[in-house]
């Protein structure tokens, strides 16, 4: 079984100054998180959490296929996708 996104809830951590989502590989959840500066806010020197959201919402395809990609290399507990990720 692959991964899947069949939730598309997202939320932001402050703490980790990252979006965090989720997806599913059959019955095992596997948390990502995205950093925040890998996510293009325009517009705002400082961008709020629903910036963020927003800009998370708008890459989502992208974003998935990055996670999908991430995930094939090993399994790990998380994830977390930097601006590197995406080059």
């Amino acid at each position: 079984m692959g991964l899947a996104f069949p939730n598309p809830s997202r939320s932001f951590d402050e703490v980790r100054n990252a979006v965090r989502f989720i997806g599913h590989d059959g019955m095992f959840e596997v948390p990502f998180f995205i950093e925040a500066d890998a996510l293009s806010v325009r517009g705002s020197p400082v961008p709020s959490e629903a910036e963020y959201l927003s800009a998370f919402d708008a890459a989502r395809g992208s974003i998935q296929d990055v996670a999908r990609e991430a995930y094939s290399h090993g399994r790990r507990t998380s994830y977390t996708l930097t601006s590197a990720d995406f080059r």
